[in-house]
């Protein structure tokens, strides 16, 4: 469901394959290359998807993978569901599914959903947030507008400590061969430089291994602009 609906799923080195399931009493799937679940006698809730594919109502499907998932892409995938205009599912929507139907894995379903929060717009903000916080520093805002001293909108910044006006961003680059486009970006980090906020650009390097890097650079413009641990 995550893959055909475009939503993000666990990086390498997890190996992704096809789950197919079946509603009880009908039996799993049981063929080469598949991997078969045969699930609770329930009503189903399937939707179409992509080119009118069958697949699994979305909050059911974020619960089935909590017997796969790591935490962290677990919490990506109910931050994917409840991000956008029109979100997938509401945090009462998982909250209602673990409810209903149970956690597993010692309750990692609800750790999940404590740790989501709505407006993220990409796995890896969801990946810098958890970092951030668990390495202790205070936890930042999600998709923050900000604004000049004339009450001009500035940017959106993916993370925001505002109270130390601290912007913090997962740069991609994704743009990296586009000059116009780094061009723009440019004026944009100007901008935000020039409304008063340190803007802290986090690449993808300084997410590897345990993501310290990242952790760093945040630590640091938060020094610079005056909290101190344990604030």
């Amino acid at each position: 469901m995550f893959v055909l609906r475009g939503l993000s799923t666990p990086e390498w080195p997890y190996t992704p394959r096809l789950h197919v399931s079946a509603h009880r009493p009908a039996r799993e799937p049981r063929t080469r290359g598949v991997v078969g679940h045969r699930l609770q006698t329930r009503e189903p809730a399937i939707e179409a998807g992509p080119e009118g594919i069958p697949i699994e109502n979305a909050v059911r499907a974020w619960r089935q993978c909590g017997r796969l998932w790591p935490l962290d892409d677990l919490v990506a995938g109910a931050d994917a569901l409840l991000a956008g205009r029109q979100p997938l599912a509401s945090a009462a929507d998982l909250d209602a599914e673990i409810t209903l139907m149970g956690d597993v894995r010692g309750g990692i379903l609800r750790r999940a959903l404590n740790l989501a929060r709505p407006g993220v717009r990409s796995p890896r903000e969801t990946r810098l947030r958890l970092v951030l916080v668990r390495h202790g520093l205070p936890e930042p805002n999600v998709n923050i507008d900000i604004f000049s001293t004339r009450g001009d909108f500035v940017a959106e910044i993916d993370l925001a400590y505002e109270l130390w006006r601290v912007a913090v961003e997962y740069d991609g680059r994704v743009h990296a061969e586009d000059p116009r486009q780094f061009a723009r970006d440019a004026d944009r980090w100007a901008a935000i430089r020039d409304a008063g906020w340190d803007h802290v650009r986090v690449l993808s390097h300084h997410l590897r291994g345990d993501g310290s890097a990242a952790v760093d650079l945040v630590r640091a413009a938060l020094l610079r602009a005056g909290w101190r641990p344990g604030q």
